[in-house]
């Protein structure tokens, strides 16, 4: 479906320029870190970390996305070590990472949700964070971006509870205008989640 998505389109789906998320929390992208970016698409966040100095990884399943997120980082003169996997079947690196990212990956029901976070975890070092980005059921309300399922959407009790053990440094709902591309255009129903792993 992805792929048929990313090639359907003679341009960026959601646009070059990163999510707001990443912007809001530039505190956070620390330049020499290593970085995961999960489900990255056309790589507009992924390279926006390159560009802020970190050691990025990114993770994608269509080849088309692929292919423009290497174009998008050659024009901006930054290196991507670029994947492509299916991130709930393929293995992921062996390696892990000081930021594990996932912004708009809500393309699945709980059981595999379960199974995303799970790999993102054990991809996070002890002390480094995960930083998550998406909808909340509201969204359903605006139309303006994101699956038309309300159990993909998170909400703050679920992503404490997946997340129970570690630091919610981060957990806001709220609304807000977005205009990344075509795919997330207007008035949009978010949640922000930074939360850090234990030191074992």
């Amino acid at each position: 479906m992805w792929e048929e998505r990313y090639a359907g389109s003679r341009d960026y789906v959601f646009g070059t320029a990163p999510a707001q998320f990443l912007r809001d929390h530039l505190d956070r992208l620390i330049p020499g870190q290593t970085a995961l970016a999960v489900a990255d698409g056309e790589g507009r966040n992924s390279v926006f970390m390159a560009e802020r100095g970190m050691e990025v990884t990114a993770l994608e399943f269509a080849p088309t996305a692929i292919s423009r997120a290497k174009d998008l980082a050659a024009e901006r003169s930054v290196t991507v070590d670029f994947r492509q996997c299916d991130i709930l079947r393929d293995p992921w690196p062996d390696a892990h990472f000081d930021v594990v990212a996932g912004i708009f990956i809500q393309f699945v029901g709980p059981d595999e949700r379960a199974l995303q976070f799970e790999r993102m975890q054990a991809a996070t070092k002890p002390g480094g964070i995960v930083m998550l980005h998406g909808y909340t059921p509201k969204q359903l309300e605006h139309g303006t971006g994101g699956p038309p399922f309300v159990e993909n959407l998170y909400t703050p009790e679920m992503l404490r509870s997946a997340f129970s053990g570690w630091e919610i440094e981060t957990l806001d709902a709220y609304e807000r205008e977005v205009q990344e591309g075509r795919g997330h255009s207007g008035m949009s129903a978010l949640i922000d989640l930074i939360a850090r792993k234990p030191i074992e």
